[in-house]
This record gives structure tokens, sequence and C-alpha cells, in this order.
């Protein structure tokens, strides 16, 4: 990690222009809290950022991605980027983060050597994964170790594939205090009627916890090709996870009320010239407003359950791999959560609606109805909160049309509220 002075890019690299361009080309409203917040999309500045902190390399990268952008309105900002060199150069994609708050100096990190990640250094070298996994997992002879990066947020968590022989765990690595939470998460899934990764170890000091294996197909893709699950295997899960007689001790109820606000400030400050997209923003949070005011959890429930958090097994069962929110929250929100993911792919995929999604988002939503009895206002209000929740990512992954893809997004939200 690095701190670096603040400057302008002309300051930083001269008049002469860079070769590397930043992708996409983004540019959002000022926030007067942290005046260094343009710098981070700025293409001369990020490169000469880049070689003040990592040196210069023998050859100029292609260009460089901007793969996240997170930011706490007048208090911080983190924007994740991936270094793409030129294809016939094959040299692997690096990642590294640029952090600023205020009253702060500015932060570089590169992967894997992220401070706000203790463990991940030595989760993502192979010389150092063997001793992490014989201390922490399970006692095997020294041998080859695999790893391979599945994601990366800088600053926020990594997900890396560990293999030793034929045998593979997924490490997820965190901050450390959030080791805790997630397994009392995992402890309460188990009452659930999804299959689940076994909880193979866990290093709290180092942020990491670890998971087997499960083979399957991603549910996501499946349901876009057009191979539709039994909506009963969902809701049969479901149901055993919302009567699960046993709550422990610091399951932490789901927060609607936080997450929502945080969406909505974002809103605001990022739709702060008006047009359209404002105007939708302000007919949606009318209506929306008074319903999360109001909402308070009813039993246990998922708190983030879409389709791209499960596995489709050969013998057709679903497994869920992903259940870090789980506790106190409403079953009725699982759904409305399933259904905004639904019909954000439907709406915003890359077929357009040319796939599953759509026809799905149909059979669940009735199967749901049917089953549990819910009026439909009710639970549209929960698919509407939800979908404004999402479109969070037209500016956490933001692509050089992220405002009318927030009004079209915004747009959505208020078809559903009707």
């Amino acid at each position: 990690m690095m701190t670096i002075a603040t400057t302008t890019a002309t300051e930083a690299t001269g008049s002469s222009p860079t070769t590397a361009s930043l992708y996409p080309e983004v540019d959002f409203p000022e926030d007067l809290g942290l005046r260094e917040l343009p710098m981070l999309f700025d293409a001369e500045w990020v490169r000469w950022a880049y070689h003040q902190q990592f040196g210069a390399q023998n050859t100029d990268p292609h260009r460089i991605r901007i793969r996240q952008f997170s930011h706490s309105l007048g208090r911080a900002a983190i924007v994740g980027y991936e270094v793409e060199w030129q294809p016939d150069e094959y040299i692997p994609s690096e990642y590294f983060g640029v952090k600023v708050e205020r009253d702060k100096p500015i932060e570089l990190f590169r992967y894997p050597d992220d401070h706000h990640l203790p463990g991940l250094s030595e989760a993502a070298r192979p010389d150092t994964v063997h001793k992490l996994l014989k201390r922490h997992v399970l006692a095997m002879p020294h041998r080859r170790v695999g790893v391979e990066l599945i994601r990366y947020r800088p600053a926020s968590r990594a997900v890396l594939c560990h293999s030793v022989g034929r045998v593979r765990f997924y490490a997820r690595v965190m901050r450390p205090h959030a080791v805790a939470p997630l397994l009392t998460a995992q402890e309460l899934i188990g009452q659930s009627g999804f299959v689940l990764p076994r909880l193979a170890g866990y290093w709290t000091e180092g942020g990491i916890v670890w998971l087997s294996e499960i083979p399957g197909k991603n549910l996501r893709q499946r349901i876009r090709v057009g191979e539709l699950p039994d909506p009963s295997l969902l809701l049969d899960g479901l149901q055993t996870l919302w009567s699960a007689p046993h709550v422990p001790d610091g399951a932490r109820p789901f927060n609607l009320s936080r997450a929502y606000r945080r969406a909505k400030r974002s809103f605001t400050h990022n739709l702060r010239d008006g047009g359209p997209a404002l105007r939708s923003l302000n007919d949606a949070t009318k209506y929306l407003d008074p319903f999360v005011q109001s909402w308070r959890p009813t039993s246990v429930a998922h708190n983030d359950f879409y389709d791209d958090q499960m596995l489709v097994l050969r013998d057709g069962r679903i497994a869920l791999v992903d259940f870090e929110e789980t506790g106190p929250g409403d079953p009725m929100l699982d759904v409305g959560n399933f259904l905004a993911h639904l019909r954000w792919s439907s709406c915003f995929g890359r077929k357009g609606g040319r796939d599953g999604s759509g026809a799905f988002y149909q059979q669940f939503r009735r199967a749901s109805l049917d089953r549990s009895r819910w009026i439909e206002r009710d639970l549209a209000f929960r698919e509407a909160v939800c979908l404004f929740r999402i479109c969070t990512n037209t500016i956490r992954r933001p692509q050089g049309n992220w405002r009318s893809r927030l009004e079209a997004g915004l747009s959505l939200v208020n078809e559903t509220l009707g």
C-alpha cells in the first residue's frame, strides 16, 4: 500500500498523453467532500499513479479497465482497476485499487497486497497456501497447490480456488470482522432444504473461510438458455429456512433501511442535475420511503436470494453457494429479490429479453403467490425495492451510458409499483 500526494493530472504527467486508455470513459458529478474523486476517472492521472506505485514496465498497458466503483458520499470512494496488456505480450492482467478518503492521503494497493484484507497475500500465493491449508483446513503431505482468482473487489473481498490434487476449496477472503457473521449465517442456512458447501476451515485473523466445492451448473446460466427449474425446488428449500426453529446468537437482522438509504443517496447525488431520471427517482421514492420505514423482519430468511447464488446439481437438486446475509428477514423479500434479478436480466441482459429469464419470472411469481397466498401488491413493493437496489449496478459497475441505464432501471421500478 502506498499513500500519494494529491496532484492534478497535468502536474503528474506534464503535457505528454498516455498510451493506455481508461475504459470505459465515465464522468460522475463532483463530491465536494472528496475533491480528488475526478482523478480516479482521469486516464493520465491513473496511469501516472500506477507507475509511481508499481514502477514502469518494459511495455505500456493496452488499457486500464474500471471494474468497480464504491462511493460513500462525502466520506470515501474506491475504484478497482484491471490492467490489460497487448494480446501478443502474453502478460496476465493485474488488478489494483485506489482509495480516496476525506482528509486522508490517497491509497494505492495491488492484488494480492491489499492491507484491508490481511489474509489475501498468503491466500493468493501457492508457496504459502499449502501452509494455510495444513494449519486451518486439513493435514496433508506437501504437494503442488493451485491457486485461481475467481473475483476480487479491492479493500472489500475476494474469492479464490485452492486445489490440491483433485480436491478443491473455495477461499472467501474478507475483512476479519466479517468472519464471525459469515460463520453464524452458515450455521443458520444449514437448516434450509438446499444443498450447501461444507465448512472446511477458517482463519479469523486473516479473514479467510474455506468452503468445499460443489460440482454443478450455474442456475442463472441454465435459466438464460431456457433450462428452467421447477419453482417448487426453490420454494421448498426456502420454506424450510423460513421456518427454521433455531436462531443462533449473533444472527444479524437484515437492514433494508440502510441498504435503501445508501442507494437513494447515491442516486440523488448522481442525478442532481435533473432530467427524466431524477423525476423517476422522485416518483419511486414517494412510494418506497413509507414502505421501507414500515418494513420489519418477520422470520429467518436468506436476504440476498437470486439465481446467480445457486448451482443445479446432476440430480436436479439446488445448491446455495452464497449465504452471508442469512438471518432475521422477510420471506416475501427473498422472493421479491429473486424476481427483481430475473426482471433485470430479462430487460437489460445481453440477450435483451431473448432468454429464459422472462418466462421463469412469470412461473416463479405465480408459483410463489399460489403457494403462500400473498397479496400481489405486497410482493410488488418488495420486488420494486429490490430492483431499486439493483439499479446501483449502473454506478458500481460503470459504463459510459450509466445515466441512461439508471433512468431505464428506475422506470422499471415505477412500472413494478404500478
